[in-house]
């Protein structure tokens, strides 16, 4: 493929997905071809807003359009499977939000049929491109950190007043935003090699109330779960909480290694602490600013790694959301679609990132017991 080729991009589901239509508009390898969205008037809303010619109230009718090389899904997660199978088997390649499934069976599909038609499927995992996920594996990648002895991370959400299937949701079906750079920083994208998890021990703690516990039958507030890496002496542990807990929204990861530890931040607005072997206790602890990495991406795509203030939407007033995730999201979704570089995750790796999690709420409701990933 050309250098020069764009990918023709349709963007499924409004609501966070119209923080990416800017940045596709702006991506010297994509156009910004198509959107869709149930709500025929906010389409259209959606559709005059940001200068989009393309609508689609029904998403087997963009599928069969023939200009549509590829689709970004971020409709609600019980969609996901559904609509990456019919995307792979219409011939166009997938980018979907997190997290790529809810069931075993799903996920297995999706990797098979994947392989099958050889259209490239990347699940947006936001944290393993953020400013601070960046920051860790770079140091990791130099050697600073040395030996990484440990990983965890966590993700906790107060999901109280989300509409349609949020309520009782199990917190493990949702973990991949802590899952995710346990796995990465110890993956090598560029060769396409990625750390796999290969069992994991989870357990429930407390209770969410009755009326959210018979959602789904599962009664837990907090899931905490430590998982193997295949072929690593690395264990990570992974937190997940969604109702009944008072916490600050945060999503979260630490390297505990010999040479330098890194510490993200425990409340917004604060920076992350490096722990420094050898020197005086005083000393070990200190604050470090994290650099951007915009610097990486295509130059009209750079802006969207900072707050962008005359935006419309939330995440780009904040610094594109997601530590600014969300421009190399859709530089590394569309290097792979032209064949420039792996996808990262690919199909098998977000299976495993996934797959994690629903192995380990089965575990908690197991009462602890170890669960093998199956591996597809």
């Amino acid at each position: 493929m050309s250098s020069d080729r764009k990918v023709r991009v349709a963007i499924v589901g409004l609501g966070f997905g119209a923080e990416f239509i800017p940045i596709y508009q702006d991506h010297p390898n994509a156009e910004m071809y198509a959107i869709s969205r149930r709500d025929k008037a906010e389409l259209e809303r959606a559709a005059k807003q940001f200068g989009v010619a393309k609508a689609y109230t029904d998403y087997d009718e963009l599928l069969k359009d023939p200009n549509v090389d590829a689709v970004h899904i971020n409709s609600p997660i019980p969609d996901h499977a559904a609509q990456t199978i019919k995307a792979l088997k219409a011939g166009k390649h997938v980018a979907c939000t997190v997290p790529m499934a809810t069931t075993k069976d799903e996920i297995r599909e999706i990797v098979e049929l994947q392989r099958k038609v050889g259209k490239t499927y990347m699940m947006m995992e936001t944290v393993v491109y953020s400013r601070e996920y960046l920051f860790a594996k770079d140091l990791y990648d130099r050697g600073v950190l040395g030996r990484i002895q440990f990983l965890r991370g966590s993700h906790q959400q107060d999901m109280d007043g989300w509409p349609g299937y949020w309520p009782g949701l199990p917190p493990m079906w949702y973990a991949t935003h802590c899952v995710s750079p346990c796995l990465a920083i110890l993956s090598d994208p560029a060769k396409g090699t990625a750390a796999l998890a290969e069992s994991v021990v989870c357990h429930g703690s407390g209770r969410i109330r009755e009326e959210y516990h018979k959602i789904y039958g599962s009664p837990f507030a907090v899931e905490s779960a430590t998982f193997k890496i295949k072929g690593s002496d690395v264990v990570a542990e992974v937190t997940r909480s969604l109702f009944d807990t008072a916490r600050q929204y945060r999503e979260s990861f630490d390297v505990t290694a010999s040479n330098v530890s890194f510490e993200w931040q425990q409340v917004e607005g604060e920076e992350p602490v490096l722990h420094s072997r050898g020197l005086p206790e005083a000393q070990i602890p200190r604050r470090v600013k994290v650099p951007d990495f915009a610097g990486r991406l295509p130059e009209p795509v750079r802006k969207y790694t900072g707050a962008i203030h005359d935006a419309t939407h939330l995440s780009f007033l904040q610094g594109a959301g997601h530590g600014g995730s969300h421009p190399h999201l859709v530089h590394n979704f569309l290097m792979a679609v032209l064949g420039k570089q792996p996808a990262f995750p690919d199909a098998p790796t977000s299976a495993n990132w996934t797959l994690v999690g629903i192995c380990a709420h089965e575990s908690a409701m197991k009462g602890g017991d170890r669960v093998e990933i199956p591996m597809y």
